[in-house]
């Protein structure tokens, strides 16, 4: 949808008046003709303008009777940095998170995964992806890639695996740091709509990491982390 000056501004307006509280939660918006009448614009560029700011999180339509501001929880502070897991800087934090391992399974060669797990191309690697849900809400997407030859049991333990940093403990590595991260904002793929049960236009920060064991350089894994973007306090 192309907006021009006018739509701009009535766009704005609204989401000025959210950000500052104007409205309660549930709480109606004005209606289609009242802001068409106000603004001087057809009824269908309100519908327009309203139905951006629902697929960016902030409100919720009923049929018949309007839209209404949506509720929105407190946002989590998460610090992105450090060697401590997801799980424990979450609950450590008061959080109550619950984890569901969404899939284990071994992926076709890609050589930048390859490459970022310094591993050769006849080598298995294994995604193991997790769920992060607060408070039963459906958070952030965890994607871990690990090489068969460091775990070799992946294929059969991955769909167990709810912490990765759990399971390398297990398998005897306890001194690990993660090389680099890279940070970028993106949009939801319609998979990923449904897995985080967002809108197309909530933004979502994508974490891409490593981790490596200090004892012996080896790359434990490396991880695609996708965070809602509108759930979130992010410390660096």
């Amino acid at each position: 949808m192309e907006c021009n000056n006018i739509e701009y501004e009535i766009m704005d307006n609204l989401l000025l008046d959210i950000r500052e509280n104007k409205y309660k939660f549930d709480e109606k918006l004005p209606s289609d003709n009242e802001l068409a009448e106000r603004y001087n614009v057809p009824r269908i560029k309100v519908r327009n303008i309203y139905k951006k700011i629902e697929q960016m999180g902030y409100i919720y339509s009923l049929q018949g009777r309007g839209r209404f501001l949506k509720k929105r929880g407190s946002s989590i502070e998460l610090i992105l940095s450090g060697n401590e897991s997801f799980s424990k800087k979450l609950k450590r934090g008061g959080v109550n998170l619950d984890t569901i391992n969404i899939c284990a399974e071994r992926i076709p060669y890609n050589k930048s995964i390859w490459d970022e797990l310094h591993a050769s191309k006849d080598i298995n690697v294994y995604k193991i992806g997790r769920l992060r849900c607060v408070d039963k809400e459906p958070l952030a997407i965890h994607f871990s890639y690990v090489s068969q030859k460091v775990f070799k049991d992946i294929s059969r333990e991955g769909r167990k695996i709810t912490s990765m940093f759990d399971y390398y403990k297990k398998k005897g590595f306890i001194n690990y740091s993660t090389e680099k991260s890279m940070l970028e904002v993106l949009y939801p793929t319609s998979k990923e709509r449904k897995l985080l049960d967002c809108g197309e236009l909530v933004p979502l920060l994508k974490l891409k990491s490593n981790c490596k064991d200090e004892d012996t350089d080896i790359i434990l894994e490396y991880t695609e982390i996708i965070y809602r973007g509108d759930k979130f306090i992010y410390k660096i």
